[in-house]
């Protein structure tokens, strides 16, 4: 009889555990931020966008596919020609984060890589595209018009792929190295041309100041004569000035 009990509460047991272990599978969490696609073995992916919570599922038929909607910081690299065939090194920092209600149809056509798929082919195109619009000079001294273009464009053909970018900006903006001496050269030769400048300039100052003090040394010469044409000193031995008549 004892036997038949423990039996029967082993038997029990088991299928409890097996219960639990089912209704376990069955079970899925999506953490805040983040958004589930079902995958069905029968159906495929469904159209259906899970948010956050605990959700159920039918265990070895079903399977979710969490994505995480947060905005998310990529680094893209490219190196890339301007209007005047200089050779450009750009990097670019994007805020990316997935359209919720376009999962599905981003885990069908791209898949959950999405971002490595899509985000250095369409950065590349349109850096391509724009900068190509620029030549070198105009990249330095218009580099806020640049970035604004860039985001702009984009961020519209970003959406095509149903991502959403919430920040573009350059972070790295950097010339060939052909480009980079010639512009050294050409501040060397600034600054030599500057110093030239100054030394001249320094020379007719000091021209000037010798003028203007040998004027000087005349003018006074002049009035110290023309103070002393109505005296005259007589020989010596005579004490008497005369004063003689203008």
């Amino acid at each position: 009889m004892t036997a038949k009990v423990f039996e029967s509460i082993g038997k029990f047991g088991l299928a409890l555990a097996v219960a639990g272990g089912v209704v376990n599978s069955a079970l899925y969490n999506v953490d805040a931020g983040h958004r589930a696609v079902i995958f069905d073995r029968f159906r495929g992916v469904q159209d259906i966008v899970v948010g956050e919570g605990t959700h159920f599922l039918i265990p070895w038929v079903q399977k979710p596919i969490i994505f995480d909607c947060r905005s998310r910081p990529r680094n893209v690299p490219v190196i890339t020609g301007s209007k005047d065939l200089q050779n450009v090194n750009i990097t670019l920092r994007i805020l990316f984060r997935p359209v919720a209600s376009q999962l599905p149809r981003i885990y069908t056509s791209i898949g959950e890589d999405y971002d490595e798929r899509v985000l250095p082919s369409i950065t590349t195109e349109i850096l391509k595209s724009v900068v190509a619009r620029f030549d070198a000079g105009e990249l330095i001294t218009q580099r806020e018009l640049v970035s604004r273009q860039v985001s702009d464009d984009l961020t519209e053909r970003a959406a095509t792929f149903g991502l959403i970018l919430d920040d573009v900006s350059l972070t790295h903006l950097t010339f060939g190295k052909e480009f980079t001496e010639a512009v050294e050269a050409k501040q060397v030769a600034q600054q030599e041309a500057e110093r030239a400048r100054f030394v001249v300039e320094k020379a007719e100052q000091q021209k000037k100041a010798a003028i203007i003090s040998a004027e000087g040394d005349s003018k006074a010469a002049e009035l110290i004569l023309a103070r002393s044409r109505n005296i005259t000193y007589l020989p010596s031995g005579q004490s008497v000035l005369l004063q003689l008549p203008q």
